[in-house]
């Protein structure tokens, strides 16, 4: 059992454009031709951060969203936020802010056997991190560049580094580069 972060990032390291756009991902069409049917499978809780959440309120969820589709989730979800948001009707979703780690605690059994994954938000896997939560990071590095956005991870992870397990590589697009995350000793 782990607690990832699987994401997708720009060659320079963002995860989504100034805009909080994702458009420059959907040109490389679906994710199953990728490692995330796998990952998808292995995963009994999710974390996210409410950017993301809002970002998926409105490209796929609420109506007039721009790749329509019901909420993608079987998975437990705790959404971090210090805001009233709204639910998703069906979805298993809890609502949740401050300190990462009970609710670490609260995820990890609702998991069972399955793995954590932060899901969108570079600073709350910081935060994750922080607490020494963070267990591995599975990134996949795409062929375009952005100039700005929102960071990949903003934390400086020197000492112990990051160790690389493995690099893989999908298309002529797609490197993914999977990181056990050490910790101090």
């Amino acid at each position: 059992m782990k607690t990832q972060y699987y994401t997708a990032t720009s060659l320079d390291g963002f995860i989504a454009d100034s805009q909080n756009s994702l458009d420059w991902l959907f040109q490389f069409g679906e994710p199953e031709s990728t490692s995330y049917p796998n990952f998808i499978r292995e995963v009994g809780a999710i974390a996210m951060g409410s950017t993301t959440y809002e970002w998926i309120l409105k490209h796929q969820i609420n109506e007039g969203a721009d790749h329509p589709q019901g909420w993608a989730y079987e998975q437990p979800v705790w959404v971090f936020t210090s805001r009233t948001l709204p639910a998703v009707k069906g979805a298993d979703i809890k609502f949740v802010k401050g300190d990462v780690r009970p609710v670490h605690q609260e995820m990890m059994a609702a998991a069972g056997n399955k793995n954590v994954w932060i899901v969108g938000g570079g600073d709350l896997v910081g935060q994750f991190h922080d607490q020494g939560l963070l267990d591995e990071i599975i990134v996949q590095i795409t062929s375009v560049t952005l100039g700005s956005g929102a960071p990949l991870l903003p934390r400086k992870i020197v000492t112990p580094p990051l160790k690389l397990l493995s690099a893989t590589t999908y298309g002529n697009a797609f490197v993914e580069l999977r990181y056990e995350v050490s910790r101090s000793s």
